[in-house]
């Protein structure tokens, strides 16, 4: 019954419009009062969630990402990946994905992909002869490779979700490999596609202006290096790269590339606070919602009842990955972190599953979730930037979602994949 209040109430806070971080909150303080416990409690619990060294990474992350969104690192990384793959027959499409792999290295966001690479690469594919819907698909399906692909916000918030016990640096090494394999599968999706369709083929680029190009995009490749590179070396923390990535964010685009105002730099500043503001409340609220979990024993009852459905590894992760995809498609991928971690975490770690592989397993999932209907934030953006109806963008993404969930199947079922990379490099 306890269970019921705490989960019910938030179900129906959310089904009346109440948004997702308020609906936590509301849930936790209408299941203490159900469970007699001062609120003193849930409070102190609240301020716990968002007092973490940790969470730093996020604000940073999240601003140089948009320094670079919206300073011109899009519009480069498109002529880069042009340079590389866009001579070949389907081209434009399989710069879109790269771009995408680049642009997801530097972001973290799968929405700020979407928009930075879309405004670009639709129009200018509708102009070369793909159809619309197939370019808007391209780079919906494409932009879920941030989810996976270091510095992933994502992966911070699973850290966190999990306690602190699994490190950032060895999640976002996990996430190389998969987001790799993901941009390859989809980039096989598309050869395919553009030779049965009869796809343009591009032209190649001259040396000398493809080496400017290069030496342009390079700039703001950067960015990752630094990210990666700093974490790696042990020179910096996850903490001090993102705040490094910022300031050379800022130098690349404002004295480097020059493309943004700086009279627009207030409105960019406000715009990440209140993304950070609500990812701030959202975490609050999602720790006072976890720690009513653990007073309920919420995750026990969980870990008893899927185990006693099957006592096969396989079999539960099986049925994990349907919960994720169909919970993905109701809700954003941020609370579903937060609230689920604390629940499944403890089931996979008894069935001998590596933190870190799960984490990347339920990244794949609420990626896909993000591209899903009827709630799929990405997806909605990706059709806003297309003009096309939301059901004429999911008809032509029914190819990459089948490519998804392959992606999806080998990272579930090859640990390998998401575990190699952390391993050989010791993080």
């Amino acid at each position: 019954m306890d269970a019921f209040v705490l989960i019910g109430s938030f179900v129906l806070l959310m089904m009346v419009g109440v948004p997702i971080a308020f609906s936590l909150g509301l849930a936790a303080l209408i299941g203490a009062l159900w469970i007699d416990i001062p609120l003193d409690a849930v409070m102190i619990q609240i301020a716990a969630g968002v007092n973490k060294f940790s969470l730093l990474a996020i604000p940073f992350f999240v601003l140089a990402g948009a320094i670079m969104a919206e300073g011109g690192m899009a519009r480069r990384l498109v002529a880069f990946a042009g340079v590389l793959v866009g001579f070949i027959r389907g081209g434009l499409s399989l710069v879109n994905i790269l771009a995408s792999t680049f642009f997801g290295a530097i972001s973290g966001s799968s929405v700020a992909d979407t928009a930075s690479v879309g405004t670009v690469l639709i129009p200018e594919m509708e102009k070369k002869g793909y159809p619309r819907d197939f370019a808007a698909a391209v780079t919906i399906s494409g932009s879920v490779q941030a989810i996976l692909i270091p510095p992933s916000h994502n992966a911070v918030l699973y850290s966190l979700a999990a306690g602190g016990s699994v490190s950032i640096a060895a999640l976002f090494m996990a996430g190389v490999l998969p987001g790799l394999l993901m941009g390859l599968t989809l980039a096989a999706l598309c050869l395919i596609k553009a030779k049965t369709h009869g796809y343009p083929k591009g032209e190649v680029i001259p040396l000398e202006q493809a080496i400017k190009i290069s030496i342009d995009a390079m700039w703001g490749l950067m960015t990752m290096v630094i990210i990666l590179g700093g974490i790696l070396s042990g020179v910096f923390t996850a903490n001090e790269s993102a705040s490094i990535a910022v300031v050379w964010a800022f130098f690349v685009t404002m004295f480097v590339y020059r493309d943004y105002k700086w009279r627009d730099l207030p409105k960019l500043v406000h715009r990440t606070v209140k993304t950070v503001t609500i990812v701030m409340i959202l975490i609050g609220f999602a720790a006072a919602f976890g720690y009513l979990m653990t007073l309920m024993m919420i995750p026990l009852r969980v870990t008893a009842f899927l185990t006693s459905l099957s006592d096969n590894k396989y079999a539960i992760l099986a049925m994990i990955n349907v919960l994720l995809l169909v919970l993905g498609t109701l809700m954003d991928m941020s609370p579903l972190i937060l609230i689920l971690t604390p629940i499944l975490l403890p089931v996979v770690k008894m069935l001998g599953v590596d933190p870190v592989h799960f984490g990347m397993i339920m990244m794949v999932n609420l990626g896909i979730g993000l591209i899903t209907p009827p709630v799929g934030t990405v997806l909605f953006v990706g059709a806003a930037v297309a003009k096309l109806k939301i059901g004429v963008v999911t008809k032509a993404m029914m190819p990459f979602f089948i490519a998804l969930f392959v992606v999806l199947l080998m990272v579930t079922y090859i640990p390998w994949l998401s575990l190699w990379l952390p391993r050989f490099l010791g993080v």
